[in-house]
């Protein structure tokens, strides 16, 4: 009898489950299910186990933030084409899927991104000469690009994130000048550094000799003979209580200072110094 029921119940589940069907919605996407029988869209299903009708079809959108590559022909002011490769990073509206299926259908990305990245990248770059777009500008053309694709895209459930320009390929005579011309102004910008460094010097070097200069002005205002002698006294003093081998000659020089001549070896007899006297 248990058997019997066991069985019973099993069947009933299995048909439960075939006229109901289930569908499970991975981490980071979410489910549209679209009724077949009454052409339209029920409901919005979360990440996770879901029962749905067996007649329906089922979405899935991912939420997370994507990246793909759009290549562009473009021409810039002076009318040069230029080819752009650029990363796009979207993601649709969290909330919104649903409304986006239904306006857009699952291939937004085609639909919508594409056609707008390439229209305000045309629009964009034809502002800028082909220098600009290679070297000095691009952090400037892409924000622009992206301001401008983000307001195409207002109400229609995506959003781009950034819009990155990879590779800019130029004609190659133009691009082999354009880096010439880089070369050269950073070899400028060198040449400018050395000449404000040196200039810098030559300032150091007039500053301190003028500095010397006005030094030796004051301390002259205050000198006189008798300062002079005193100051030779004290370093004849200072001298001959050193261990050095020398001759002080007391009274014998300009102005009656000491003069002082040092010998090649120590005295070996009377000392390390020999005074004589007129």
């Amino acid at each position: 009898m248990k058997s019997h029921l066991l069985v019973s119940m099993t069947i009933a589940a299995a048909v439960a489950a075939t006229s109901s069907g289930c569908t499970t919605i991975p981490s980071g996407r979410s489910g549209v299910e679209w009724t077949l029988t009454q052409g339209t869209i029920d409901r919005t299903l979360e990440e996770g186990f879901h029962f749905v009708s067996p007649f329906s079809r089922i979405y899935t959108v991912d939420l997370r933030q994507q990246q793909q590559e759009v290549h562009v022909d473009v021409l810039a002011n002076n009318g040069l084409n230029i080819q752009l490769n650029t990363s796009i990073l979207f993601q649709p509206v969290p909330g919104e899927v649903a409304n986006l299926i239904r306006q857009v259908g699952p291939d937004y990305y085609s639909t919508l991104i594409v056609p707008y990245v390439s229209s305000s990248a045309r629009r964009v770059v034809g502002r800028y000469s082909p220098e600009e777009i290679y070297s000095s500008k691009r952090e400037q053309i892409e924000a622009e690009i992206r301001d401008q694709v983000s307001t195409k895209l207002e109400g229609q459930h995506v959003r781009v994130g950034a819009v990155l320009i990879r590779e800019v390929h130029l004609p190659q005579e133009v691009e082999q000048a354009i880096q010439t011309k880089l070369r050269e102004e950073q070899r400028a910008l060198e040449m400018q550094f050395v000449l404000e460094r040196e200039r810098g010097e030559a300032e150091r070097k007039r500053i301190e000799a003028q500095g010397i200069a006005d030094y030796q002005a004051t301390i002259s205002k205050g000198l006189n003979a008798d300062i002079i002698q005193w100051n030779g006294i004290e370093a004849t003093e200072k001298l001959a209580e050193s261990a050095n081998a020398k001759v002080v000659i007391i009274g014998s020089g300009k102005d009656g200072l000491p003069v002082i001549l040092n010998t090649p070896e120590p005295a070996t007899t009377t000392g390390n110094a020999t005074a004589r006297a007129r």
